[in-house]
């Protein structure tokens, strides 16, 4: 019989679900304050439109949801056969009428939503494989959600800012972006520092770092690369002006 509950039983999954699904609500909110109209209009990211935006995040879901019935039947289900075929859909996604568009989004994260539901406890630390070639426990689909439909919900230029998103999850965000620019040896020199709190990021061991200050939502909104409102920046890569962030994804 198929569940009517999540079937995860775990108190910290249980919580990243319920944040991955407010995620998932507040962006249907902001798309359904946009006209159809409006759907052409810029947002955020260079080259996107509205459009573009609310197609990848529709196909993330029917992506992410291959990973989770990957977990769940262990038949090898990639989020897409190639980085191309990403790109293709996303492009012929922003040609859809507005109607099948959002009718994309809804379903798309109904879809997820059940696969996630359905899944037992045991399932979720079945490994799959992200589409960078990282491989992962199915319980990490959650989190990868979750920062695709807040960080989206900023980039369709309505209103959303990253104040709105959980404090929890900036935090995760700030720790997955300053990661990765460790990995790639980007963050040399950068020092993050999060104001009333004892957060700190990036080149901890740097002598004479640049450092950069601010409330989590502005450090978090300079580090995805979406401006630098708020920012502070002291050192010697400031040349007198705030730093772009290096590349994050």
């Amino acid at each position: 019989m198929v569940a009517r509950h999540d079937l995860a039983t775990d108190p910290r999954l249980q919580e990243d679900l319920l944040q991955a699904r407010r995620g998932t609500a507040f962006f249907a909110r902001k798309l359904n304050e946009l006209s159809d109209a409006e759907l052409d209009g810029g947002t955020l990211l260079p080259d996107w439109t509205r459009r573009h935006v609310v197609a990848h995040v529709g196909y993330n879901a029917r992506a992410i949801a291959r990973l989770v019935e990957w977990a769940a039947t262990g038949v090898e289900t990639p989020m897409y056969p190639s980085a191309e075929a990403r790109n293709h859909e996303i492009d012929f996604g922003a040609t859809l009428s507005p109607i099948a568009l959002r009718n994309l989004f809804d379903h798309s994260a109904v879809h997820l939503s059940v696969e996630w539901r359905d899944l037992p406890d045991l399932n979720w630390e079945n490994e799959v494989r992200t589409a960078q070639g990282r491989t992962a426990p199915a319980s990490e689909t959650v989190w990868m959600r979750t920062r695709e439909v807040w960080t989206h919900a900023v980039d369709l230029d309505n209103g959303a800012t990253f104040n709105d998103i959980p404090a929890p999850v900036l935090e995760r965000l700030l720790k997955d972006i300053t990661g990765a620019w460790k990995t790639r040896g980007t963050d040399t020199g950068l020092l993050i520092t999060v104001d009333d709190t004892e957060l700190t990021f990036g080149d901890t061991a740097a002598a004479d770092p640049t450092l950069i200050t601010g409330t989590l939502p502005a450090v978090v909104e300079w580090a995805t690369g979406r401006g630098s409102n708020g920012v502070n920046a002291d050192g010697p890569l400031t040349q007198g002006t705030t730093p772009a962030a290096p590349k994050w994804i």
